[in-house]
């Protein structure tokens, strides 16, 4: 039976799991999938995970950990250096070849790579991933990407999975259109987020729900506990 919810765990700053459950209680629930992408290995004992998949090129995780991982019986999907995708991008392909319709992504922010973690951002619109359900997720925020449809449709709605008193920024990545929220502080009404200006910057869920409409373009939806600094 192919898995429906997968963990991708990326090389970035690895979150804590008293982190992951403070932030996001049941962020774990109902796993089926766990693949590891390359030095993203580590992360998984920490979360006390098990991995079912590892892919990556190994020059983050090494070798000897390889090694082990074929020891331990992981199936191993060894890529080569000269690659066009990043590791993570190879995670995220192999959850979805498996079969899974929602897919979150650890260990993907952070790091000494700002390029890499962009990217990673940029996963959330890998044409692979149309129509499925993508997140990344850290102690300090989930990222989701919002698309609607290219030709003429019905707007496409998400809900928000932060709690009453946590920050909702909405990002366009270009000009986004007929956004409309419900259940935040500073409401919007089939109005229009154009690229460069933070408008959509550290909105608050207060709300017992919450949610974003698009009726056109695309939008990062970015919840940020309210723990965190402002």
């Amino acid at each position: 039976m192919s898995p429906d919810r997968a963990l991708v765990l990326a090389d970035g700053d690895p979150p804590t799991q008293a982190g992951l459950d403070r932030a996001w209680p049941g962020w774990a629930d109902g796993i089926d999938l766990v693949v590891a992408a390359d030095g993203g290995a580590r992360l998984a004992r920490a979360l006390g995970l098990a991995i079912d998949a590892w892919v990556g090129d190994g020059d983050s995780l090494g070798a000897a950990a390889l090694d082990e991982l074929r020891r331990s019986g992981i199936p191993i999907e060894l890529a080569a250096t000269d690659k066009d995708a990043s590791d993570a991008e190879l995670g995220l392909l192999a959850a979805i070849r498996a079969g899974a319709r929602e897919v979150t992504i650890l260990g993907a922010l952070g790091g000494p790579r700002l390029d890499h973690a962009l990217a990673n951002v940029q996963l959330l619109a890998h044409p692979a991933a149309a129509g499925l359900a993508v997140r990344l997720l850290d102690p300090a925020g989930c990222v989701r990407l919002l698309v609607a449809p290219d030709r003429d449709g019905a707007p496409v709605r998400l809900e928000l999975v932060c709690r009453q008193g946590d920050t909702v920024s909405l990002l366009p990545l270009g000009d986004a259109g007929g956004v409309t929220t419900t259940g935040l502080r500073y409401p919007l009404d089939d109005e229009d987020l154009p690229a460069g200006p933070a408008r959509g910057l550290s909105n608050v869920r207060v709300g017992s729900s919450a949610s974003v409409t698009l009726g056109r373009g695309r939008l990062l939806v970015v919840e940020v506990p309210a723990t965190l600094p402002e």
